[in-house]
């Protein structure tokens, strides 16, 4: 038991911290793209004008994939003046039911993208301007959710840790010293 959580602690990390690198390249590569377009604007009188639609795909693409990241790490925004208040068994409780409540969400939004991303698929549908192909930016939308529910499924089933909320939290409290 003990090696299989191991394995999957180290497989999740694995995975989610290939999608946070992917997710920084892409914010790298949206900071290129506005620094090129600009200096075109500026010096040869033309943007890029690819850099609204390339910039938003983007975008898109790094929010899903650093999710998983911050899944795995607990660093997720937080309403924690219940759970705070709660300890023993009911703090034990409201982990499972929040773990349970984000299972089903990320179940259910990978549901609703897969026939979002056929019909992409399908008809090989293109951004406006520059005719760049959406099916592959769309895949990273299904598989980073996918990646974000397995991450709670095994904290569910503890094959990884729980996360107590009050170690989460603890380097995000923006009211510390606060008069």
């Amino acid at each position: 038991m003990q090696l299989a959580r191991k394995i999957t602690a180290q497989g999740l990390e694995f995975l989610a911290r290939a999608c946070a690198g992917a997710a920084a390249l892409c914010m790298i590569a949206i900071t290129g793209i506005i620094v090129t377009s600009v200096l075109m604007r500026k010096f040869a009188n033309s943007p890029l004008h690819i850099t609204e639609e390339v910039v938003g795909l983007l975008l898109s693409v790094s929010l899903f994939l650093g999710l998983p990241m911050v899944t795995l790490r607990a660093k997720h925004v937080r309403v924690a003046l219940l759970a705070d208040f709660l300890k023993g068994r009911l703090h034990s409780a409201m982990q499972i039911a929040a773990l349970l409540v984000g299972c089903a969400f990320f179940f259910w939004l990978i549901i609703e993208t897969i026939p979002w991303f056929e019909f992409a698929f399908k008809r090989s549908l293109k951004t406006e301007t520059s005719r760049i192909l959406l099916y592959p930016w769309m895949a990273a939308m299904p598989l980073a959710l996918a990646l974000t529910a397995l991450i709670l499924l095994a904290r569910l089933t503890g094959l990884l840790d729980r996360v107590d909320d009050s170690e989460a939290g603890a380097d995000q409290s923006f009211t510390d010293g606060a008069p």
